[in-house]
């Protein structure tokens, strides 16, 4: 018996003009991608460009998609790669939102933009036509309909290029959104990890007030929850509020310091 395929809560909550709140996940375990989806994120960040495992490790990812499914929260996947390979792989597995690495170009990001769609700009798009797990192997309803309409494939904006180029990249048809990154663009910029550098503010407010103008959902990093209000304020609809470790390292240093005896 067919089945409606589930809707894309992060895109549904963007689309309506609110923001999501999410957390960056860097111990990539299912048991706390599901108690954060408990606990009420909007979404979980999952970075598979600078640790966790092999993006092309099918059963690993699935088992992390099924914590956020159980718990009706979303995955966000940072991919190593802008391969469209990739993109169309986690796709296929089920993850709904994506987003690109070290992009310099308009032309890479609607390489990637296209390989996640059955159609793309009025022409044919350069998604595989299957039955992977995103299809319910065969069982999913509307299944080319649902996965245009539901999918999100996004940018990270984190090199000079990329703002030199951001006019174009934010003309690409059907980009789900851009995530302003600091550091990277700190390094790319020649000020690594000075993200309060005037350069990289201008950079970063280059492309957030780029991305307003042009109607395209903007994301980023928030450093507190003062810098998430701001964020919000002025236009992000997609803020990462803190990680796992972050989380830990606070409570634990805390509990610590609130110790009165003696610590060899």
């Amino acid at each position: 018996m067919a089945e409606p395929l589930p809707t894309n809560g992060l895109r549904k909550t963007v689309d309506s003009g609110g923001v999501a709140l999410g957390v960056l996940d860097n111990t990539y375990s299912p048991t706390l991608v599901e108690f954060y989806g408990d606990l009420g994120v909007d979404f979980i960040w999952l970075d598979f460009e600078h640790g966790g495992p092999d993006p092309w490790d099918a059963a690993t990812v699935e088992n992390l998609l099924r914590a956020a499914d159980g718990t009706g929260t979303e995955l966000l996947v940072r991919l190593p790669d802008t391969d469209p390979t990739l993109v169309r792989k986690a796709l296929d597995l089920g993850v709904k939102n994506v987003f690109l690495p070290r992009v310099e170009t308009a032309d890479e990001v609607r390489e990637a933009v296209k390989s996640g769609r059955f159609r793309y700009d009025g022409e044919a798009g350069d998604r595989g036509l299957a039955a992977p797990r995103a299809r319910r192997w065969g069982l999913g309803e509307n299944y080319i309909e649902a996965s245009d309409e539901e999918t999100l494939v996004g940018t990270t904006i984190e090199t000079k290029e990329a703002v030199e180029n951001i006019e174009d990249i934010l003309a690409v048809p059907d980009l789900g959104f851009v995530f302003i990154g600091p550091f990277d663009l700190s390094v790319s910029l020649g000020h690594p990890g000075e993200i309060e550098h005037p350069e990289v503010q201008d950079a970063v407010e280059t492309v957030r007030s780029a991305a307003v103008e042009a109607d395209v959902t903007v994301g980023g990093l928030g450093f507190g929850m003062d810098d998430v209000n701001e964020k919000a304020e002025s236009g992000y609809q997609i803020l990462h509020v803190g990680s796992t470790t972050g989380a830990v390292q606070n409570a634990v240093r805390g509990w610590l310091e609130e110790f009165d005896g003696e610590r060899n």
